[in-house]
């Protein structure tokens, strides 16, 4: 099957060379040509795990090409991806369907035979028919049928994701699409993975209730965090209490500075933006969106709190800017709130993060990039844990602290505990819904001293 993809961002490159791994010949376009160039030279330009040897794999096999031309990329294909990007609009929060609709027109005069034309991008209710009647102006002979096909990727994991997901959703209106959608996903089907046909208004509305629901348990875990902090409870202990239970399950409740990244933002507020347009307000979306916002600043105030409300001229080391790990992507980073405030405040930011500094040397003006993060916190006032990478999970407490100007750590991923820091040296240890560590340990003193903000 001849498969085009419109778009080379992370979800049309990546489902761009898996499904040219299940055999399909697969044409990925872009209208940025260096982009095209990079890519026929076998440069990725994300960052994700196993993507650069998958991709060169397929492209030696034949079945992966990138081009810049899409007519010729369209023409006798079975199915055509719309993978191009939805930002949210500036002014009302709604999703910018510009890209789709313009990639829309381009098909339409491309098409030569009966074709599919796929939505990938995550789209409102309702815009798989605006394609429809889209296309069909655009060339009242065409044959064609459309389909809400939404992506479920993990950054980070989006290979995974893709070669063994959870669950395919296809939207389509006619038995027609449905077949071909069948081929397209074969490999899948023949494994036993879920393939659900719905129509096309579901499709996109599973999208986004997903998404709104996995950033609500995010949002509702650090709520209660901030809660455990006041009474002494202990948040990870909560969370798998939580967790235990299958109703509920152990994932997205983890405590940390909120979240972010490419989906979760961007599609809190277009589904708030949705159900207002239709009169019905989004009421838990539209809290977890302002609870987010507002958990920012609170780590913001947590840093200058442990720094007994000075950071002015202190030397503040980072560790880690992008809003998950094994990800180069900043789009809606806690770091962006963070790093910023703490700079306005007055502080030196070293910043030290795997993949991050590409797209963060833009993003944070101001900061100074180490590549190392024994280095970074060598003389520095205090020690900021912001994205969990595996290399911050197993560092020597110990030798961090007893390099630091005035050794205090706040771990805002909850990676360690006070126990391992007070043993390290450090004389202060704040977290996320857990109780801060103040003093030394000492013979007098062989407990943990707890602090619990507004006690």
């Amino acid at each position: 099957m001849k498969i085009a993809m419109i778009g080379t961002g992370y979800v049309g490159l990546v489902s761009g060379v898996c499904f040219s791994d299940f055999g399909h010949d697969v044409v990925c376009v872009d209208k940025d040509s260096e982009k095209v160039a990079m890519l026929r030279n076998g440069q990725v330009p994300i960052y994700e795990p196993g993507l650069e040897d998958l991709m060169a794999r397929n492209v030696a096999a034949g079945r992966l090409t990138f081009s810049d031309d899409l007519a010729s990329a369209v023409s006798g294909a079975a199915a055509v991806f719309i993978a191009v990007g939805t930002p949210t609009r500036r002014g009302d929060g709604h999703a910018d369907l510009t890209y789709v609709m313009a990639a829309a027109q381009e098909i339409a005069a491309a098409m030569t035979d009966y074709t599919v034309v796929v939505t990938k991008s995550t789209v409102p209710v309702g815009t798989n028919r605006i394609v429809k009647q889209t296309i069909a102006k655009a060339n009242p002979l065409a044959q064609f049928d459309v389909a809400s096909n939404p992506e479920f990727l993990r950054e980070g994991a989006a290979i995974d994701d893709f070669m063994r997901p959870d669950r395919v959703v296809v939207g389509v209106q006619h038995d027609r699409a449905a077949e071909v959608m069948n081929d397209v996903y074969r490999p899948l089907y023949l494994r036993d993975f879920p393939i659900l046909t719905t129509d096309l208004e579901s499709a996109e509305m599973i999208k986004y209730a997903a998404n709104a629901f996995l950033a609500t348990k995010i949002t509702f875990i650090n709520e209660i965090a901030a809660l455990c902090e006041r009474t002494g409870a202990d948040v990870k202990l909560v969370s798998k209490g939580m967790g235990l239970d299958g109703r509920i399950g152990n994932k997205f409740l983890h405590a940390g500075p909120g979240y972010g990244g490419s989906c979760f933002p961007k599609d809190t507020r277009a589904l708030a933006r949705i159900g207002q347009e239709h009169g019905l307000p989004m009421q838990i979306t539209e809290t977890v969106i302002k609870v987010n916002e507002e958990l920012r600043r609170r780590m913001v105030d947590k840093v200058v709190d442990m720094m007994d409300g000075q950071v002015a001229g202190k030397t503040i080391a980072v560790l880690g800017i992008t809003f998950k790990p094994n990800t180069d992507d900043m789009r809606e980073a806690p770091a962006l709130t963070i790093v910023p405030a703490l700079i306005g405040a007055g502080a030196k930011v070293r910043v030290v993060d795997p993949q991050g500094r590409a797209e963060g040397s833009d993003l944070l003006p101001g900061v100074h990039w180490f590549e190392d993060a024994y280095k970074a916190a060598r003389n520095a006032d205090a020690l900021v844990i912001l994205t969990e990478w595996n290399e911050f999970r197993a560092l020597d407490l110990k030798r961090l602290a007893k390099h630091m100007s005035r050794p205090v750590l706040a771990d805002l991923r909850n990676i360690y505990s006070a126990r391992d820091a007070r043993r390290a040296g450090f004389l202060r240890y704040v977290s996320v819904g857990r109780g801060d560590y103040v003093g030394e340990e000492t013979a007098d003193n062989p407990a943990l001293s707890i602090v619990r903000p507004g006690a």
